[in-house]
């Protein structure tokens, strides 16, 4: 039998993400050339590796211990090429920098300068994707760090995280409503909240903070993002929630009205993630205070 790391990382990625398709995207193939070698390892080893699910996929007992032992070979792999490619902790190939979709617009063109000026001498490659993409590409070493909105999960890769900072949500509507503020959340109508598309984690926050308890994958609205979501709030088709470092970008339509929410509120803490055995653990832990230096200033 002869397993290739790539075939490994492949396994990796469908275990961390549960779903075949979600895995293909963050290895950046098609979902037909990741299930075929998914069977072909499954064929190597004349058993599956997964059980398919309706709504994805689902590590084998045999599975299950088959991606244990490969995160184990692909963590002293990684360790040994970032050995060998660079010195005191510093790659000298692009560090490779993930952000989720509801930080990367906002916050990219505060930190990039900073951390080009910080960090001389090293480059970066950015790419944008989900949390579940993002910790996927950190399992299987496509990422070296993510700034993520959400706690580091505890299944998967050993992480390192590293908060950054609260980003506080308020409340977007259309300037023509008569809106008394602070808002309670617990006063907004379930059914007027307009929500971003499954598997983003800032809609899963929204839900929670508004307790909305109705199916949401019923709803016949999911935006691709928040200026699409903002677009509707402001032609007085909903509300929703906006992350404090959006506002700058997507608060200056004038026909939208931002207010404040009473007290808990709602919000989220974004953080920067790596994994455990990463070599560049010094240059991680200065993008950390670089980026803690260059916070936004709240719109």
């Amino acid at each position: 039998m002869q397993l290739s790391l790539k075939q490994m990382r492949y396994a990796l990625a469908v275990a961390e993400t549960g779903h075949f398709g979600r895995a293909a995207a963050a290895c950046n193939i098609s979902q037909p050339a990741l299930s075929q070698q998914i069977q072909t390892i499954e064929h190597e080893c004349g058993t599956l590796l997964f059980d398919r699910l309706k709504g994805g996929a689902r590590p084998t007992p045999f599975g299950s211990e088959f991606i244990a032992r490969a995160r184990l070979v692909l963590e002293t792999a990684d360790a040994l090429e970032a050995f060998a490619q660079g010195s005191g902790g510093q790659p000298n190939r692009p560090l490779r920098f993930g952000l989720i979709p509801t930080v990367a617009p906002y916050l990219l063109p505060e930190i990039f300068p900073a951390l080009t000026a910080g960090l001389p001498g090293i480059e970066f490659t950015v790419s944008e994707n989900r949390t579940d993409a993002l910790i996927a590409a950190l399992a299987d070493g496509g990422l070296d760090a993510a700034l993520i909105g959400t706690d580091a999960p505890d299944h998967g890769p050993r992480l390192v995280s590293r908060p950054l900072f609260d980003d506080p949500f308020v409340l977007a509507t259309s300037r023509l409503e008569a809106t008394a503020e602070p808002v309670s959340l617990a006063s907004l109508s379930p059914d007027r909240i307009l929500l971003l598309d499954e598997g983003h984690c800032f809609r899963d926050q929204t839900i929670a903070a508004c307790r909305i308890d109705s199916d949401p994958s019923t709803r016949t609205f999911a935006a691709t993002s928040l200026s699409t979501i903002v677009e509707f709030v402001a032609n007085g088709q909903g509300v929703t929630l906006l992350p404090q470092i959006a506002l700058r970008k997507e608060a200056t339509d004038p026909r939208i009205a931002i207010h404040p929410l009473t007290s808990p509120g709602a919000g989220r803490r974004l953080s920067l993630v790596w994994r455990e055995a990463n070599p560049f653990a010094a240059t991680l832990e200065k993008m950390t205070e670089l980026i803690r230096a260059t916070r936004p200033v709240a719109a």
